[in-house]
């Protein structure tokens, strides 16, 4: 039987709120930088009133098809490398492909794994970052940032060195982190204190928080229309922020999504993609049009996602121990398979190799980065 869900409109939400939720004005926005500012939302009335945007017809279910039950044909097991620490979980990963670096959250074990995608060796990590969640790598500053919840701050990292030069905060529980370049602001959600944390990426200081009136999970930055993106879990909203002035500017309310949480924005095809923890669906948003263009299964509890832009392909690992794998057509996702994996909740893609990368946190005893190679399609 398709995949269905019920008939549906998207709002866009201005400076009113959305169920009770106060005007989501910041508090400290700081002072508003100058420059361009975000533009996704043109168009939503000024004073607040919703802008109603449509699901597009053929988004309602008719493309999810099956996941398939075998070891993928689209990917190859390529190698198994031991990584440093107990076997315990693992979270977000962070690809610099300038260095060809990826950092890779221990989270239980307390330290940042840093790994050479290019001669496939570990060249470090940085310890004594309890709780450690997100994390961020910003090439052009030279710097890594990373969510220790231990701590309750953000830790702005030295990649040359692998020393913490500072730990903006407090914030109750850091989690998703993005970077605006433009603002040269760096945002982190705070998942248990319902907003978002915004640090100068040339200082290193605070220099505003915003509420957000929920659970922030995923924050993405969108170099099309210059917004952070941050999925309010609770809220079942994504809410757009104006780097440039540190304040809330829309928010999206897809009714029907449940606890929205992973999120992925692809700036060429102008798609964004965001995974529902509570439903276990995945949906891609139309960014130009703002409808709903593909609504499709997925594993339970889905986290992480990454993005092959030049294949199409869309990863998504889930809580549940999966790791989905779709086609992105132009207005549709293909599923292409999953492969059950154990503790497969976080996925990285290398865009230039096609090779996917998967911290397990227990193969035989010890914790492994799996590595996978994509076929071409």
């Amino acid at each position: 039987m398709p995949y269905r869900l019920p008939e549906m409109v998207l709002g866009v939400l201005g400076v009113n709120g959305i169920g009770g939720v106060p005007p989501a004005a910041s508090v400290d926005p700081g002072t508003p930088l100058q420059g361009p500012h975000c533009s996704l939302t043109q168009g939503a009335d000024p004073q607040g009133g919703p802008v109603s945007i449509s699901y597009a017809k053929e988004a309602l279910g008719e493309k999810a098809g099956k996941p398939s039950p075998e070891v993928l044909s689209v990917l190859r097991e390529v190698v198994d490398i031991p990584l440093p620490g107990r076997p315990v979980r693992f979270d977000y990963q962070s690809l610099d492909p300038e260095s060809g670096r990826l950092y890779i959250s221990h989270m239980n074990d307390a330290h940042v794994v840093v790994f050479d995608t290019r001669t496939r060796q570990v060249v470090g990590r940085v310890a004594g970052t309890p709780g450690v969640t997100g994390v961020w790598v910003v090439s052009e500053l030279r710097k890594l940032y990373a969510s220790v919840t231990g701590r309750r701050y953000v830790a702005v990292i030295d990649t040359d060195s692998l020393t913490v030069r500072a730990t903006p905060g407090p914030i109750d529980f850091p989690d998703g982190i993005a970077y605006a370049p433009e603002a040269r602001r760096v945002f982190v959600s705070d998942e248990s204190g319902g907003g978002e944390l915004v640090i100068d990426g040339v200082t290193d200081g605070v220099v505003a928080r915003i509420p957000l009136g929920g659970e922030a999970g995923n924050t993405r930055y969108d170099p099309g229309s210059g917004c952070i993106l941050v999925a309010v879990q609770t809220l079942n909203q994504i809410v757009a922020i104006d780097p440039m002035s540190s304040r809330v500017v829309g928010r999206y309310a897809p009714d029907g999504a449940d606890h929205p949480h992973g999120m992925y924005v692809d700036a060429p095809g102008r798609l964004l993609f965001v995974a529902n923890q509570g439903n276990a669906t995945l949906e891609m948003v139309d960014l130009r049009t703002m409808q709903v263009t593909a609504v499709v299964p997925v594993g339970e509890d889905p986290d992480v996602l990454a993005f092959d832009p030049e294949w199409r392909r869309l990863y998504v690992a889930t809580e549940s121990g999966g790791l989905w794998v779709y086609r992105v057509r132009e207005r549709g996702l293909v599923v292409e398979g999953v492969v059950h994996l154990p503790h497969a909740h976080t996925v990285s893609v290398d865009s230039s190799t096609h090779l996917v990368y998967l911290p397990l946190q227990n193969v035989e005893g010890r914790p492994v980065l799996r590595v996978l190679s994509g076929t071409r399609p």
